[in-house]
């Protein structure tokens, strides 16, 4: 750019690279073309000394830039969220008086909530995508304006857009930005593309209800999805993606293998488990009880319901009422358990303990109830009443690292039996909390020593860890790549303190124990339903409610099956028989339907051989099978697996 007379000369900076006097007040496109950054429309936004701003903002001193290109995940975001704002043009200006809420990029895509009298339709939605295309081939530049808070509440109030007005009355700044491209505007900090055609490709993905801030007591919204990548290619593979995704939704799976079902009568997230669900579930539960006693931990049950006082003491009723539930007996209010902590605390407190006794590993498979939203339950994974594999360790402070190391080594071989790799977070301490920064301090560095002590990477969540103390958290990542949060180690100074938790020192003075609470699977209704995805139904043959379904093809071999059932039965296998008059590959249908591993075709060859003729999920088959090959062949693979020698974290 050619020196102006009278302009004045900033130096601008490439994180990372060249730099250059340029003409103050140049825009951010203009200085990053300058110093050499290719204006192909990959770059979307930049960093602004490590703010993000839009490329149309005007530079007015000495800084250093970073270009944030769309195949960043931080590009990516900027680029879908300009997508929602789209979405809400589209919407407004096939839908007039439709009123608009909140539209965020999320991980998946993007969504906007719009107040309407009617749910969007099928047909709806398509024209609502065909219209935002016509807004990206328009090529509209987003236009920032910084105004006045008070402005920006007119402008809304006259556009008749109460929940801006709302947001904006709660914002405590002066000032505040809008965007806007084309007839729309909103209120939103950005930053956001230049113009709609860095649109690239993009669809509707469906629509939901919603309400107002969450809040069931304020009007029910229509949630609209969308999702956007920067190629055809990325958008066809997510969308595949998102069809293998409804193949596996444990929710029909559910129903369709017979494992547990919500009923509406009875009131929402509150789950009925099936003869198959719950007989899954309990080989989980009996797995998780041989797992923790081979571990050392002494198994407890706590009341379903404590005096508020505890709660009270605990910090529950302070930091987590929105959550509880209450009820009152005899004059006395009682807090409905969210969580097992408080019980396991009076369970150590019933008598004096000694250092000799630390490390105790308190277990509970405890059923808690929280108090979850209507709008965010789903399925198995978000309900109302969940049991978890809880447990709460008392120990010294010497013995902190080593007994997070034992739990973190606890999950990994775990997850390798599940056959699921992971993630790993580390949150520190949130705003609303309770303990001293020192109590803080301590339990972050003893996470921190033990996650470095087993040389994880982790990921920082700063300010998300749990009210009394800081935490990890493993995410299992499923089949389809998916992050699902079920393991969590938190470490907690904090509530012995409030207990007034001791036990007798060596030196026979009273010393304050550290508590850790833990989860492997978590909740046990979120990790069934994880599974159900993971395997798509098609449980490994150790955890299926059926193993094995014998078909004889005439009434002359229903003997031979009785007799090979009550044999696989007492060898402790579970197995049916499918007598019904019909064809046999109506029964292999059904089986297969069924997901169930192995199906047994008896015919008069196989009764009169004393064979049979088994026949995978995946349409394997194997002809005249001695029985006693069979049944060993079975009760190998009924055999819990053992875990895989070496298992990592992966990064995020």
């Amino acid at each position: 750019m050619p020196f102006l007379l009278g302009q004045r000369m900033i130096k601008v900076s490439l994180d990372h690279g060249p730099s250059g006097s340029l003409n103050e007040g140049i825009t951010v496109a203009q200085a990053l073309q300058e110093l050499g950054v290719a204006g192909d429309r990959q770059v979307v936004a930049a960093r602004l000394d490590g703010e993000p701003v839009d490329l149309s903002h005007r530079l007015e001193g000495d800084c250093t830039l970073s270009p944030i290109r769309v195949d960043t995940p931080e590009g990516l975001e900027i680029m879908r969220h300009s997508a929602s704002h789209v979405m809400a043009e589209a919407v407004r200006s096939l839908f007039p008086g439709v009123k608009v809420a909140i539209g965020p990029a999320i991980e998946t895509g993007f969504y906007y909530d719009f107040d309407t009298s009617e749910p969007f339709t099928p047909e709806d939605i398509a024209k609502i995508e065909a219209r935002m295309g016509e807004l990206v081939a328009q090529d509209l530049p987003f236009d920032r304006q910084e105004v006045t808070r008070d402005e920006a509440i007119r402008l809304f109030k006259e556009e008749g857009e109460n929940y801006k007005v709302e947001l904006l009355e709660e914002i405590p700044q002066k000032q505040v930005s809008l965007y806007r491209q084309g007839n729309f505007v909103d209120l939103c900090r950005g930053p956001h593309i230049p113009t709609t055609g860095y649109i690239r490709a993009f669809k509707l993905t469906g629509g939901s209800g919603a309400y107002w801030r969450g809040d069931e007591r304020r009007p029910m919204l229509q949630r609209l999805y969308g999702t956007a990548f920067p190629t055809a290619e990325e958008l066809a593979q997510h969308l595949e993606f998102l069809e293998e995704a409804k193949r596996r939704d444990h929710r029909r799976l559910g129903r369709e293998l017979g494992l547990f079902s919500i009923e509406e009568e009875a009131g929402p997230g509150l789950v009925f488990y099936h003869p198959k669900g719950a007989l899954i579930r309990s080989l989980i539960e009996d797995f998780e009880r041989r797992e923790h006693l081979k571990r050392g931990y002494q198994m407890v049950m706590g009341p379903q319901m404590l005096k508020v006082d505890l709660w009270e003491r605990s910090g529950h009723l302070e930091n987590y009422r929105d959550h509880m539930y209450f009820a009152e007996v005899e004059g006395q209010v009682y807090g409905i358990k969210p969580m097992n902590c408080v019980a396991h605390m009076l369970i150590y407190k019933s008598r004096v303990r000694s250092y000799r006794e630390l490390p105790l590993r308190y277990f509970e498979l405890g059923t808690v109830l929280r108090h979850e939203r209507s709008g965010v339950l789903h399925g198995l994974t978000r309900v109302r009443q969940f049991t978890q594999d809880d447990a709460h360790i008392l120990c010294t402070p010497e013995q902190v690292e080593g007994e997070i190391i034992g739990v973190l080594d606890f999950v990994f071989e775990v997850m390798a039996i599940f056959g699921f790799d992971y993630e790993v977070e580390l949150s520190t301490r949130p705003e609303k909390s309770i303990g001293s920064d020192a109590e803080w301090d301590l339990a972050t560095t003893a996470l921190t020593n033990a996650l470095q002590a087993k040389d994880l990477p982790y990921h920082l969540c700063e300010g998300e860890g749990a009210f009394y103390g800081p935490k990890i958290d493993i995410k299992l990542k499923d089949a389809l790549n998916r992050r699902w949060q079920c393991a969590t180690i938190q470490c907690d100074f904090t509530l012995p303190e409030r207990f007034d938790l001791t036990y007798v020192g060596p030196d026979g003075g009273r010393h304050r124990p550290v508590m850790l609470h833990r989860v492997i699977l978590g909740s046990l209704e979120r990790f069934l339903g994880v599974l159900v995805e993971h395997y798509a139904g098609a449980f490994p043959v150790w955890l299926a409610p059926v193993q094995a379904v014998l078909l004889p093809i005439t009434d002359r071999v229903h003997a031979y099956a009785q007799e090979v059932a009550e044999i696989l039965i007492a060898a402790g296998l579970r197995v049916e028989i499918d007598g019904r008059p019909e064809t046999l590959r109506y029964k292999i249908r059904e089986a297969q339907l069924q997901k169930i591993p192995y199906m047994v075709i008896m015919g008069d060859r196989e009764a009169q051989s004393r064979t049979l003729a088994p026949r995978l999920r995946d349409g394997t088959e194997w002809q005249d099978m001695p029985l006693e090959t069979f049944v060993s062949r079975l009760r190998e693979e009924s055999q819990i697996p053992s875990p895989l020698k070496s298992t990592s974290a992966t990064r995020r």
